[in-house]
């Protein structure tokens, strides 16, 4: 029986992606490099400290994973800041439906901690969840399982008692190495991911109920 549903935040919560593929875009700009966004979808769901470790061994940058993330975060909330929040359509009634059948509400984000509340509090629903976990309280990134196993116990519940939503390919297989079932939400704005381990696969979160969840 499920009893915990948990989710990602960036493309799933939010449709935040380009905005990330374009201050991460600005900050190897900045360093002289220019990298499209076919490159930056294999970080989809990847901590940052993860991915800029990567790409300073790929570009030969002379900087450190802290100076980037400082620059990147510079822009972030630069880009964040400018316009109102907004959830994805069918999130609030999705969580809505959840709340009213009993199921505990998760969220295991690779972002900070800083701006998951950012954004949370921002769409005023930070209430709702029951944990809240981010990629820099876990010792490794998705495709891992960790943040999803770190998830499901601080809501004390069995991973096999969960259900992850994620739009990312790294996020499918870290929640499918944690023993949970997986909803895929295909977002274009996520870029080519490889979604076919999740257990279903979904173009819209529009109408998406637990009862239909709980059925597959």
């Amino acid at each position: 029986m499920i009893k915990a549903f948990i989710f990602d935040m960036d493309g799933v919560i939010i449709d935040s992606e380009p905005l990330h593929f374009q201050t991460d875009k600005m900050v190897l700009r900045d360093l002289g490099h220019d990298i499209a966004d076919g490159e930056l979808t294999c970080f989809v769901g990847v901590t940052n400290p993860n991915m800029w470790a990567e790409l300073i061994k790929r570009y030969k940058l002379d900087s450190t994973v802290e100076e980037l993330m400082e620059l990147q975060s510079k822009y972030k909330n630069e880009l964040f800041g400018q316009g109102k929040l907004q959830a994805i359509s069918g999130i609030p009634e999705l969580i809505d439906d959840l709340k009213g059948r009993g199921i505990y509400i998760g969220l295991a984000s690779s972002s900070s901690r800083e701006f998951i509340e950012m954004v949370l509090k921002g769409l005023h629903i930070y209430h709702n969840f029951d944990a809240v976990i981010s990629g820099e309280e876990v010792e490794n990134s998705k495709p891992a399982p960790d943040i999803f196993l770190k998830a499901a116990e601080v809501l004390k519940v069995a991973p096999a008692e969960c259900i992850v939503l994620e739009d990312s390919g790294n996020g499918v297989k870290a929640a499918k190495a944690a023993g949970m079932k997986c909803i895929a939400f295909n977002n274009p704005n996520s870029g080519n991911q490889d979604l076919t381990l999740a257990d279903i696969t979904v173009g819209t979160l529009e109408n998406l109920k637990y009862l239909d969840i709980q059925e597959n």
